[in-house]
């Protein structure tokens, strides 16, 4: 497997768009009800990227198989230090460490950025591949929300970790 982690391209959007109306279609990672346009996902991406943010895609030999981006946590001041991650791979493709190197690869971005604290906001409990893959990336769990969200004619929690980044909050920033 040649697996490339690159920055993220207009050409991209396309594959992009098709990997996350997937996972919208038959996963809980997202609780979007109706996946967006590649119009609207293309606005999304653009909207990341404008505010500074890092977004990569993963390929295997000129395939798009996954991407990766940071974003607020929230939008207060005082959470300025602190992003969330997001990443998502094509269905086929899960379980071959792609994601974890689409994650590995956003930690190191945003450490260099100085960003403090990274936060994974994981839909569904049950999503033990997204949770075992944060954790072997070093994060911890720190909540659980029980029965937030409804999709799929059942309701969902919702499993937040945290990651410290670079010094996080040892510290002042820079």
């Amino acid at each position: 497997m040649n697996l490339l982690i690159r920055a993220s391209r207009d050409e991209d959007i396309p594959a992009l768009a098709a990997i996350y109306a997937a996972s919208v279609a038959t996963e809980t990672a997202s609780w979007e009800g109706e996946s967006p346009s590649t119009e609207e996902f293309a606005l999304r991406r653009n909207e990341v990227l404008a505010k500074g943010y890092p977004y990569f895609t993963a390929e295997i030999d000129g395939e798009v198989v996954g991407y990766s981006y940071a974003s607020a946590y929230r939008a207060r001041i005082g959470y300025r230090f602190v992003v969330e991650d997001s990443v998502y791979v094509l269905h086929e493709m899960k379980g071959r460490g792609i994601g974890k190197k689409l994650l590995m690869t956003l930690i190191d971005e945003c450490v260099a950025r100085g960003y403090r604290q990274m936060i994974a906001v994981i839909g569904d409990s049950a999503n033990q591949g997204s949770i075992k893959m944060h954790q072997a990336c070093g994060f911890e769990h720190v909540a659980l929300f029980k029965g937030i969200g409804y999709k799929f004619d059942r309701w969902l929690d919702s499993v937040q970790m945290q990651r410290a980044l670079g010094a996080g909050s040892a510290l002042p920033p820079a």
